[in-house]
């Protein structure tokens, strides 16, 4: 078999793997499924969910918060003060979290994709060389201030910088969320933002600058899982499994992402 034969053969397949993730199951047209989303995995998410709701009729609204942190604005402070979610998506790291606390359906929870961190600069202004550790290093050290969030911004907080013997020499802004820290950088506030790449490259305003070293990498996974109480286990399931069938796999990449299906 040639190597087109090859790849339309996977291609095929990942969209029957696709299609019988939206038929089983029950009849759920009519089901209303609430999604809280930390905002790494939306470019996917965007792409793929009018797919979803038009093959099966389930219709999803989604909300946003952040992954880990303090506040309001958290996926745990929201569900915490009641807001009503039937399923998540979000960092593992705060995905376990959740489910420490007994707010995830057991068994649930399933990775959907992996994403490096990158560096973020203003739209159209000179991107630094973040290619090694010392000129990454050199990077935070020139910029008057770097803005992060959720996962990624404490990881800084507390590991990197301080590993890297720069954490009383920069101006590190933590935000509630991804959007804060683009957004500081596209205003003129922050010099760059450190985030995953996702975030980064559907982010208006700011451009891309490079992958931050291996050595020094820390690879987000994003997760999701079914709330605890919900009453639309089975419609979130399904979502589940779509998003994590073969045939989403694509839309995962373009996104800047891995698909963690594909590395299987």
């Amino acid at each position: 078999m040639d190597a087109f034969s090859i790849r339309k053969a996977k291609l095929v397949r990942g969209i029957l793997t696709m299609m019988a993730a939206l038929l089983i199951g029950p009849t759920t047209a009519s089901a209303q499924v609430k999604v809280l989303m930390s905002g790494g995995f939306a470019g996917a998410y965007e792409k793929l969910l009018p797919q979803f709701e038009q093959a099966t009729g389930i219709k999803v609204t989604t909300g946003s918060g952040a992954s880990q942190g303090t506040g309001p604005q958290t996926i745990g402070g929201q569900l915490a003060q009641g807001v009503a979610a039937d399923m998540v998506i979000m960092s593992r790291e705060g995905l376990a979290e959740l489910m420490a606390a007994n707010r995830i359906a057991a068994g649930t929870d399933v990775d959907l994709a992996r994403v490096p961190l990158g560096v973020a600069v203003r739209a159209g202004a000179a991107k630094p060389d973040v290619s090694s550790v010392d000129t990454f290093k050199q990077a935070m050290l020139n910029a008057k201030t770097i803005s992060a969030a959720s996962t990624s911004g404490l990881w800084l907080k507390n590991e990197l910088f301080p590993r890297l013997g720069v954490a009383d020499k920069v101006n590190l802004t933590l935000t509630p969320r991804g959007t804060g820290a683009a957004g500081m950088v596209a205003a003129g506030e922050a010099g760059l933002a450190v985030m995953p790449v996702s975030e980064i490259v559907v982010a208006p305003g700011v451009d891309f600058a490079g992958a931050i070293p291996a050595e020094i990498q820390m690879i987000q996974t994003f997760s999701a899982a079914v709330v605890a109480g919900s009453k639309e286990v089975e419609a979130s399931r399904r979502l589940i499994q779509f998003l994590a069938s073969p045939g989403a796999a694509e839309a995962i990449k373009k996104s800047g992402m891995e698909a963690v299906v594909a590395s299987r």
